[in-house]
């Protein structure tokens, strides 16, 4: 079966229909280099204008930067005719003092400095802040950020209690007004897949890392645990921040640092597997995923018009079923893996 941009999948029991794929906005708030104005402008609309209707933003994503720009755009389109998610769980506010304040991991980014909060009042006051920032009046699902202990050490314990206590009830409050259809749950490893996002009942998780191209540890935990319970999966980061993109070698980057000389080796034995068949790894990067019957969506970012339109390209490109099979002989996906099932692209 081909899929098309305008293919959607329902997202777990809810009514929401996500398109299968979307516009992850990190890059445009400046994680890795600044963007100029022009840029991520010129960036959104070649995404519009080539059909893309789902777009996922954060307060995080250079501290608010993400969220004004993708607003920007969005707020000039017929709001029934685009799909918006953006998270909960940081707020932001003015530093003590603007003239020295550090913006990093961001290169570039806002002024602002956050605040992490997953009770009642923090899941609020976050909602409130992003409809703000994006000039937009509702957003059609809200996703719990980064509640994990990669961001929290010492804090973990208490922001779980908070979002359990009160947190959710926000939450829920929401959707059963109708401000929102659906309750999401980014995360970023497979221990916060299979401990974290199971404390709460979902519709959805935003998996960053933990089930790509590269790695399917998760597929017998956590993403099995996903299709147990009808939770959806929409997949954050298909490209593993970087590498699936760019291939290996030079300033290759896997899970936003510098990629290890292992995951080097894994993806130069891929790019040899593309080339005897043909394929791009972006392509593969992007099909991969949404074989899995718990993915919804894959949100991939880009920075700048031409990378939108190769995404798009990628998504549809053809790739034949042998593809899959070398890349399993050679221990290079997992044996068990879903993969796309005929040679048309997914």
């Amino acid at each position: 079966m081909t899929i098309s941009l305008a293919t959607r999948r329902r997202v777990g029991r809810t009514k929401l229909e996500l398109p299968v794929f979307g516009f992850g906005a990190a890059h445009i708030g400046e994680l890795y280099a600044k963007v100029p104005e022009t840029e991520a402008v010129a960036t959104l609309a070649a995404a519009w204008d080539n059909g893309v209707r789902y777009y996922d933003t954060a307060a995080w994503y250079g501290r608010g930067l993400s969220e004004h720009r993708l607003g920007g755009m969005l707020r000039t389109k017929p709001r029934e005719q685009f799909a918006l998610t953006t998270k909960v769980g940081r707020t932001l506010s003015r530093p003590e003092n603007p003239g020295t304040f550090d913006r990093s991991p961001w290169v570039g980014g806002l002024n602002f400095e956050v605040t992490f909060d997953y009770g009642y009042d923090g899941i609020m006051r976050s909602y409130e802040q992003a409809l703000q920032r994006l000039a937009i009046d509702s957003v059609d699902a809200l996703v719990i950020h980064d509640l994990d202990a990669l961001f929290h050490e010492a804090h973990f314990e208490r922001h779980k209690s908070d979002l359990v206590a009160t947190g959710m009830k926000a939450l829920e409050e929401l959707k059963a007004s109708g401000d929102i259809a659906a309750i999401g749950m980014g995360v970023n490893t497979s221990e916060a897949l299979e401990q974290v996002a199971t404390l709460v009942d979902l519709d959805f998780v935003l998996v960053a890392l933990p089930y790509t191209l590269l790695d399917q540890s998760s597929l017998n935990t956590g993403m099995a645990t996903c299709l147990e319970r009808d939770v959806s999966v929409v997949i954050g980061a298909p490209f593993a921040s970087g590498i699936l993109v760019t291939g290996s070698g030079g300033e290759a980057k896997y899970a936003y640092a510098a990629a290890s000389e292992e995951v080097q080796a894994r993806v130069r034995g891929m790019e040899g597997v593309c080339r005897a068949h043909g394929v791009t790894l972006p392509a593969a990067a992007l099909q991969f995923p949404l074989a899995h019957p718990a993915v919804v969506s894959v949100i991939p970012g880009a920075v700048g018009a031409q990378e939108v339109v190769q995404n798009i390209a990628s998504l549809s490109a053809p790739i034949p079923a042998a593809f899959w099979s070398d890349l399993k002989e050679q221990g290079l996906i997992d044996a068990e893996a879903p993969v796309p099932a005929n040679g048309q692209g997914i």
